[in-house]
């Protein structure tokens, strides 16, 4: 692939993964304002929150499948019309079609989560480290952008909280536009994107598992800082609005470790110093909130930015360095996004569970240090240089 092509590739990828969190994240800030007009419960409201991290891990092993019959490139491209199409469904009176349009929302992502990765394993492999990196500040970024604009994007203009999520399907379309000349590039050469070849066996792969282990393990962590700890905040004493700027400088740190982690790993034959090290800063944060919450409250959501930066960006790009081939990297995806993705839904729900038994976040927080003993074990065996089926990386 030329320079030129590489350099169009990387801007068309960013375009594309830029859109994978706004939507979902941005409903967080407006959820109140959701419930106030739908007259949705708790329990439903938070449903637009939760439902598309679900749907990321039921609907991720869909993927290579559409990939080996369409081409990944062109699936990607669908995935972004029926994003675009689910955005704004869910602006459409009726709580049906809020629900619905979530759903849409969700399996797009999901689609595009597992085939991004083995695109770049296909056309970008001699830069597969900085084009991960690419990707995981992509993913982090538009995170961190969604929740800081949502309330301005509304207040300027003076709508109401479906004017302000309809906007976010803008970049979707740029994005979609960007991506079509990629589409019709490979169609030119003939090609499928790689999948034609069904990789298949993954299941029972020990390093599949290993890499499944460290997705699945890092996204509870994410998730659920994500969740709780502005709770665990405001409940010993911090103002709300102190607690969300905390938040948002966890995803802003987070920013910078995404992209640094990945080029790191593709340095390297080995990962796991990396792998370990990333988990390293996870548990001097929770650490340090069961020592001072409050006190030490800027420190530790740096800590947590650096460690679910880096921890993302390494999972992901271990499922590109551990696979030999586009087919095998899209299969990895989809099992370790399925995994993970659904253990990191149901994390936050069983740590709040946890808290509401005992009364306080001490408990939940001693848990999720727990965790992270596991979570080292997989770094260490996902980041052997080993491929998945056996083979030396």
């Amino acid at each position: 692939m030329t320079r030129v092509r590489t350099l169009l590739l990387l801007a068309a990828l960013v375009l594309v993964t830029l859109n994978l969190r706004p939507a979902i994240v941005a409903v967080s800030p407006l959820l109140d304002e959701i419930r106030a007009s739908t007259g949705m419960s708790g329990a439903e409201a938070s449903l637009l929150t939760t439902l598309p991290v679900f749907c990321f891990g039921a609907l991720a092993p869909l993927a290579p499948r559409l990939a080996r019959r369409f081409g990944g490139e062109a699936v990607i491209a669908g995935a972004m019309v029926v994003l675009a199409a689910g955005i704004v469904v869910r602006v459409v009176p009726g709580t049906a079609l809020l629900i619905g349009g979530t759903v849409l929302i969700g399996g797009a992502i999901a689609v595009c989560n597992v085939l991004v990765p083995s695109v770049i394993k296909r056309d970008l492999p001699h830069i597969a480290g900085l084009a991960m990196g690419v990707y995981a500040m992509a993913l982090t970024g538009g995170a961190a952008l969604a929740a800081g604009l949502a309330i301005p994007v509304e207040d300027a203009l003076g709508t109401d909280w479906r004017g302000g999520l309809v906007p976010w399907v803008l970049p979707v379309v740029l994005a979609l536009v960007a991506w079509l000349p990629v589409v019709r590039i490979v169609r030119a050469r003939g090609e499928q994107n790689g999948h034609a070849a069904m990789a298949g066996g993954l299941w029972r792969d020990p390093v599949a598992w290993a890499v499944t282990g460290f997705m699945g393990l890092q996204t509870l962590q994410f998730y659920t800082a994500t969740a709780w700890v502005p709770t665990i905040f405001v409940d010993h004493g911090m103002t709300q609005e102190r607690a969300g700027l905390l938040l948002a400088l966890m995803n802003v740190v987070g920013v910078g470790s995404a992209l640094a982690a990945p080029v790191l790993a593709g340095r390297m034959r080995r990962q796991v110093g990396l792998g370990v090290g990333s988990v390293a800063f996870w548990a001097a944060a929770w650490i340090g909130m069961l020592a001072a919450p409050v006190g030490g409250a800027l420190l530790w959501m740096v800590l947590m930015g650096v460690a679910q930066g880096a921890t993302l960006g390494v999972a992901l790009t271990l499922m590109v360095l551990r696979s030999p081939d586009a087919a095998h990297t899209a299969e990895l995806s989809g099992m370790a996004q399925t995994v993970g993705y659904l253990v990191g839904g149901f994390g936050p729900l069983a740590i709040g569970a946890l808290h509401d038994a005992t009364g306080d976040w001490q408990a939940s927080i001693a848990v999720l240090l727990v965790l992270l003993v596991p979570l080292t074990a997989v770094a260490v065996l996902a980041g052997r240089a080993r491929l998945v089926r056996g083979g030396a990386a």
